[in-house]
């Protein structure tokens, strides 16, 4: 991450803004728009796009994809238009933080890959789409979700290098250690092969 100059108030307020933006549960919100019931009783119980998938809802899952990636993005976006560059990278890592530990939510979030990516596309686009042509790539040769989004995370860094963006190599390591963290379950599902694979529709639990 860059130096960071600006005030520490104001990196405060970025910081409480993005992460207040990154907690909005859109998986929840969704699932309830569409009568889908409480997404934490389908299938894995997670809160994002592939488990909002698992109902067959595609244009649920769809939005709820958009939605969580945007939340990243916006959350950048703004930062850096008020307030500038370095705090962009602040925002985008708050508003990550946001969808793993929301507030509204009693803290127990989702595994934050859609906001990974938007983030990522916000600060620097070439980057995001490495990192998402990536997730696309593995996912259209093996159709596991969990491993297309650690192969993607881990990455990330190095394309941030390749691409000339340096600069976002620490926050692009943070998040995927983060990212490997939030999917211990299912690193040990994908060693065991009990992993679902995308579209695999559940009943609820």
């Amino acid at each position: 991450m860059p130096a960071i100059e600006t005030a520490p108030l104001l990196l405060g307020v970025v910081a409480l803004l993005g992460y207040l933006l990154g907690a909005v549960p859109f998986g929840i919100v969704m699932a309830r728009l569409f009568g889908l019931g409480d997404l934490r009783k389908i299938g894995s119980g997670n809160i994002g796009a592939t488990n909002v998938l698992r109902t067959g809802n595609k244009l649920a899952a769809f939005l709820t994809l958009v939605l969580d990636a945007g939340k990243g993005g916006i959350a950048v976006l703004i930062a850096r238009a008020a307030v500038g560059e370095d705090a962009a990278q602040l925002a985008g890592f708050a508003a990550f933080l946001g969808h793993l530990f929301p507030v509204y939510l009693g803290f127990k979030g989702g595994k934050g890959v859609a906001t990974f990516l938007g983030t990522l596309l916000a600060l620097a686009w070439p980057v995001g789409l490495a990192a998402c042509g990536t997730w696309l790539a593995v996912a259209v040769a093996l159709r596991y979700s969990s491993l297309s989004a650690l192969v993607a995370a881990a990455l990330a860094p190095v394309w941030a290098l390749l691409l000339g963006h340096g600069n976002m190599t620490v926050l692009g390591a943070l998040l995927a250690v983060l990212i490997y963290i939030r999917h211990a379950a299912n690193i040990r599902r994908l060693i065991a092969g009990t992993e679902p694979k995308i579209g695999k529709k559940e009943r609820t639990t």
